[in-house]
């Protein structure tokens, strides 16, 4: 895939999720949301950020908004009581699953205007 049709890929999809009925994500929050979603548990803020090389506040912040809308949720580790672990939501996933067939959508326009 060119630049061009990776541009284009992106274009349609953001907007085809912004016709939709559901919250707008930041990069950051949706950067966030896939992380925890596609690679394997547990994880926490700590290693969040390390994982992403952002400031644990903006994690925090992009966790908070991502547990307001239900799609993550925060839990205390109970073998270590200071950290707190993330973990993924059936309302998430169902986002994601969504949202992945918004991109496959894209895919498949690009490929006919190619």
């Amino acid at each position: 895939m060119d630049s061009r049709s990776a541009l284009a890929l992106w274009r349609l999809a953001l907007t085809e999720t912004v016709r939709q009925d559901t919250p707008d994500l930041s990069a950051r929050q949706m950067a966030l949301l896939l992380t925890v979603y596609m690679t394997d548990p547990p994880h926490t803020v700590r290693g969040l950020a390390a994982q992403l090389n952002i400031s644990k506040p903006a994690i925090t912040r992009a966790l908070d908004r991502l547990s307001q809308l239900g799609y993550i949720r925060r839990k205390i580790d109970q073998a270590d009581r200071r950290n707190v672990l993330v973990q993924r939501t059936v309302k998430g996933s169902v986002y994601l699953s969504e949202f992945a067939e918004i991109v496959r959508g894209a895919v498949d326009k690009v490929k006919d205007e190619t």
